[in-house]
């Protein structure tokens, strides 16, 4: 997806023209020039309502004592999630946003339930410790989902899509797909994740750079997020892309999701652009991704708790964003005197 030019150059002489010195509305007038860009319009459309997708899946990885958290939390926290009692679900009342959960590879049998999509496409990732974490065509199918739930969602009206993630482990593996893909140094990109003492990080980083050594070579995106990806990192690539193709802003959590988004700029030149960088976390492979993408954090809250937490906080700065600019009076309308030159 490419940005309109002219709908931002409208929005940026707009900015200049509103009731205020300016720039004096900082990143809120870059992140409405940004939504006109990815709308195609000045002023750009509400973006509202928000829906919020977290995918959920497991890792092989786990095996390597990479967390001290057991596998079975994550079938646990999807039935939080849909009980209504996880961080996500407040913030996303909050807000005011829809949540929808999807099981795209958890381990064990989940319970339905009406907030849950059971979408499974594995039992979990196989260990990228020791080979490839899962087949290209998984990968591929793990996207699709990603990419139906996203076009479902914005028929059904959304016109902000926000990411979120669950699956126990997942830091390495989204460790592993920042340092390939933007090129860091494994060690770099690697950190406690969900706060992991000495011994379990210098075994994580063993993992990530032994993984990163291997995934390297390969031919393509889809054989590096196969070869360290998860289920769920390829599902959120995929509704990533799906919302920029539809031309709906999309707004990015942490550093699962930021790896995802990497994923989806490979495979499909222009997904970035539809992203708003929620908020900035403390896993260090955040700050990599975040730069190799141009993308500037909304909330800098030294948060690392994934689920869309730090997504559905940005909700309403991006709302904002597009409400001054589709509502603020400009000088001569209001017939306020303007800075004189």
């Amino acid at each position: 997806m490419e940005l309109s030019l002219p709908a931002m150059g409208e929005a940026r002489d707009l900015n200049a023209r509103l009731t205020k010195p300016v720039g004096s509305l900082g990143v809120l007038e870059d992140l409405g020039v940004r939504l006109a860009g990815i709308a195609g319009s000045c002023p750009p459309p509400p973006p509202e309502p928000a829906a919020v997708a977290v995918f959920a899946g497991d890792h092989g990885v786990v095996a390597q004592g990479v967390t001290p958290w057991p596998q079975e939390v994550t079938g646990q926290m999807v039935a939080t999630f849909c009980s209504g009692g996880a961080a996500v679900n407040a913030l996303a009342d909050q807000v005011g946003a829809r949540l929808v959960v999807v099981d795209v590879g958890v381990a064990g049998d989940l319970h339905p339930d009406p907030r849950l999509l059971d979408r499974k496409v594995a039992r979990g990732t196989r260990d990228l410790a020791v080979g490839p974490a899962m087949s290209v065509e998984e990968a591929r199918a793990a996207w699709d989902v990603g990419a139906t739930v996203a076009g479902d969602l914005v028929a059904g009206g959304a016109r902000l899509l926000v990411t979120g993630d669950m699956g126990i482990g997942n830091t390495t593996p989204s460790a592993a797909l920042v340092a390939v893909l933007a090129g860091g140094r494994p060690a770099d990109c690697t950190g406690r994740g969900t706060g992991i003492d000495d011994a379990t990080l210098a075994r994580k980083r063993a993992v990530v750079s032994a993984a990163v050594d291997r995934a390297r070579p390969a031919v393509g995106p889809w054989e590096v997020l196969a070869g360290v990806g998860g289920l769920e990192i390829a599902a959120l690539a995929g509704f990533v892309a799906a919302g920029a193709r539809a031309r709906v802003p999309v707004v990015v959590d942490g550093v699962v999701t930021l790896a995802a988004v990497l994923v989806a700029e490979a495979v499909e030149p222009g997904a970035v652009n539809a992203c708003v960088a929620g908020h900035r976390s403390t896993e260090p492979a955040a700050s990599a991704a975040l730069e190799h993408l141009g993308l500037r954090p909304l909330l800098d809250l030294d948060l690392r708790l994934g689920e869309g937490s730090g997504a559905c906080l940005a909700v309403p700065l991006v709302q904002a964003a597009a409400r001054l600019l589709r509502e603020m009076s400009t000088f001569d309308a209001a017939g306020v005197t303007e800075k004189q030159t």
